[in-house]
């Protein structure tokens, strides 16, 4: 209750969740609002915004209503950034925490693992993945997810590492609990917090690796994505600027508030930083 009150007041996470749940509202809203298929034609190509009452954001070089894909691409955004983004918690956290409560030979083994997937750049890695086993929208979000987990599963292993030496562990082994019992119910729930708030992090990159796969036509071309609307735009930059300008401002608000909530959580539970 004391990190969520905390949060109430802090004014970052205020912001970061207004703008959030503006982007939540679009996507809810984007199936009544626009009912046809966003990607279908609907008018005469590049229409400048606010000259046709139909489509008020204009249209793409095919035709297509901007607003549609915008809405539309909010639902597409936040579910790639939310799965992609439970999935490298999930495996950071199993693996970091594995790694720190054993140590020995199981960490160094682990942290090799680890260190390997962070040789390469995300980006890069994301790539060749996305070349060897398709670019359709499950590939993808899975992709990102397994290149996203190596930096939680050393913040993890941090944790676990200050952790298992507390008097709280040593009374649970002394109570004859089972290793993987103290691991998830007793050490973990203490090593969560900040986990959480680079959580944020993982969703914000995981929304900006999804666009800038899409700009490349790398992502799945079927369906509403901000980056393949961005992407539609780069021959028509200079003179139709709106039509990547519109879904930059639309991926530029989404990362924010997401990096806003993230640091409204830091200060909530960091309790270096918890008001006396």
């Amino acid at each position: 209750m004391d990190a969520l009150k905390r949060l109430v007041r802090s004014p970052t996470a205020i912001v970061g969740l207004f703008l959030l749940l503006l982007v939540v509202g679009m996507a809810l809203i984007a199936p009544v609002l626009f009912q046809k298929d966003p990607l279908g034609l609907a008018g005469r190509p590049l229409q400048w915004p606010f000259t046709n009452a139909r489509f008020w954001l204009g249209t793409d070089t095919t035709g297509r209503d901007i607003a549609a894909q915008v809405f539309h691409g909010a639902r597409v955004s936040l579910l790639i950034g939310i799965v992609a983004t439970l999935l490298a918690v999930t495996i950071g956290v199993v693996i970091g925490a594995i790694a720190g409560y054993y140590g020995g030979i199981v960490d160094d083994v682990l942290m090799r693992i680890t260190e390997a997937f962070q040789t390469l750049p995300n980006f890069l890695l994301l790539l060749v993945l996305v070349a060897v086993f398709g670019s359709d929208i499950k590939t993808v979000t899975i992709a990102i997810g397994l290149v996203s987990w190596p930096a939680a599963a050393r913040l993890t292993r941090a944790e676990f590492l200050s952790l298992r030496s507390r008097e709280f562990v040593q009374a649970c082994r002394t109570l004859g609990m089972r290793d993987l019992q103290i691991i998830f119910r007793e050490i973990l729930p203490n090593a969560l917090p900040p986990v959480i708030v680079y959580a944020s992090v993982i969703m914000a990159v995981a929304i900006l690796l999804e666009s800038a796969l899409a700009f490349l036509n790398l992502s799945d071309p079927n369906i509403p994505s901000w980056g393949n609307l961005i992407g539609a735009g780069r021959s028509v930059l200079r003179t139709q600027w709106y039509v990547s300008a519109i879904p930059g401002m639309a991926i530029l608000l989404t990362v924010l508030s997401v990096s806003l909530v993230g640091q409204g959580l830091n200060d909530a539970l960091n309790p270096r930083l918890r008001r006396r």
